[in-house]
């Protein structure tokens, strides 16, 4: 992998200084043995009164030969010296500046893979920093997520009281009316919320964690990033004049667990892709919980409001209602004193004709005592026959007609006490509506709170 823009400023420790020339380590050379000639020439002398002396010595020839050999293998061996000499210190300059430049190599390599370490080590951090704030923030929309769905206990505990409150109406007004509908669709919309809140809670709560793992997953890499960064920046900082070197022959290996510059680069850079791809996918989770939290609040909002219209527009017909009752009633009333009136006056005007009937029947009675011939079917007879009639006549239309508006009365009184019943239960409908129902739903919770925020 390429090193990062963040080339390490301790880099620079890395080139040392120039090496001290090297001394080569002395070595045993081959000793060459030397064969002496032996003095078996023609002119040797063969007596043997003077063998004992000639045999062991040298003719002049062989001396002076003898010499000059010992001066040319002196000449030849300096000559040789002086070129294995010149050659070693050839070649103890040629092995000092190799190693000088191997070791400087291997410096300058150590400072890449620095620079190397260090930016990954810093991706690694700033895609720490980025998941532990990501997790954060979602943290925060968990909580928002708790406290809306706290707040939805409010409105379901006031819908159901709305609806068992309005199970106290009485008939004719226990109805089936759009009011009921609407706490009905409260009920089930704030259930299926509060479905949809656990749920997403549940989902906010596993990104977290996976956020945490992938976060520690990236803490190891990066803290095994930092220990050998320093390692290698220890290791940089080796010179020729370091005290605390030795030899390590066994160190001169490959382990077999060792990995390749392209699997360790491809390490990082799928802990990186996949902490990456976990904060992405939390960063959607937040934009759904932002979501889900305004439509539910929204939802909420508008159907308290679908709620109050309702109970407003029904009180509204309840009192339109009562007021319509409470004049029929009035004019009932009235209607009933002006009956009871004339029921009175009918009992009178019956009575009244009591003393007209007594007068013509007396007449009549009396009339009947006149003696003989004069019992006589006159005008004046008939015409008493006939008032009396006329007046029975008159005291019976009258009685029929009492008797019509007796009935007429306690009809009047049965439709009296028929809406006097029904402007009481009119009247405990809207105290119920009004009194019990709407002052409850005061204490709706408001929007901010429905949506987490408080």
């Amino acid at each position: 992998p390429a090193g990062g823009p963040g080339a390490m400023a301790e880099a620079g420790v890395l080139l040392s200084k120039e090496p001290a020339p090297q001394a080569v380590p002395a070595s045993h050379l081959p000793v060459k043995v030397y064969e002496m000639a032996l003095n078996t020439g023609p002119d040797s002398s063969g007596g043997l009164a003077t063998a004992g002396f000639r045999t062991a010595k040298y003719l002049p020839a062989e001396w002076y030969q003898s010499n000059s050999d010992l001066y040319h293998k002196a000449s030849t061996g300096c000559e040789q010296g002086e070129r294995g000499r010149a050659e070693a210190k050839e070649l103890a300059e040629r092995a000092a500046a190799a190693a000088q430049r191997a070791q400087q190599d291997s410096t300058a390599s150590l400072g890449q893979r620095l620079r190397d370490i260090h930016f990954w080590k810093a991706e690694l951090q700033k895609e720490i920093e980025e998941l532990d704030a990501e997790t954060g923030l979602l943290a925060a929309q968990k909580l928002r997520l708790e406290r809306a769905l706290d707040a939805t206990e409010v409105p379901y505990a006031i819908a159901t009281d709305n609806l068992q409150c309005r199970e106290r109406r009485q008939p004719p007004d226990l109805v089936s009316d759009e009011v009921e509908r609407e706490l009905l669709k409260e009920a089930e919309l704030i259930r299926n919320i509060q479905e949809l809140l656990k749920r997403t809670l549940m989902q906010a709560g596993n990104q977290m964690r996976l956020n945490r793992d992938h976060k520690e997953v990236c803490e190891m890499d990066w803290s095994d990033k930092i220990e050998t960064y320093n390692i290698d920046d220890k290791c940089g900082r080796y010179s020729n004049q370091s005290t605390n070197i030795q030899f390590h022959p066994s160190s001169v290996k490959f382990e077999e667990s060792a990995s390749t510059p392209e699997t360790w680069a491809k390490f990082s850079h799928d802990n990186i892709y996949r902490a990456e791809r976990e904060k992405l996918a939390s960063i959607n989770l937040r934009a759904l919980i932002d979501n889900i939290l305004h439509d539910v609040s929204e939802d909420l909002r508008m159907q308290c409001a679908a709620v109050n219209e309702a109970f407003a527009k029904r009180c509204e017909e309840l009192d339109d209602a009562k007021h319509k009752l409470e004049h029929h009633l009035k004019k009932i009333l009235k209607e009933i004193g002006d009956q009871e009136a004339n029921i009175a006056a009918l009992k009178q005007a019956i009575k009244d004709k009591e003393a007209p009937i007594k007068v013509a029947q007396t007449r009549l009675y009396h009339r009947s005592f006149r003696p003989n011939v004069e019992l006589c079917r006159d005008e004046a007879q008939f015409r008493l026959t006939g008032e009396v009639e006329e007046l029975m006549e008159s005291i019976e239309t009258l009685k029929k007609k009492l008797l019509e508006s007796e009935q007429s009365l306690r009809n009047l009184e049965d439709t009296r006490m028929n809406l006097e019943k029904e402007i009481a239960v009119k009247t405990n409908s809207i105290f119920i509506d009004r009194q019990k129902c709407m002052a409850h739903r005061t204490h709706y919770p408001v929007v901010l709170k429905l949506a987490g925020y408080e």
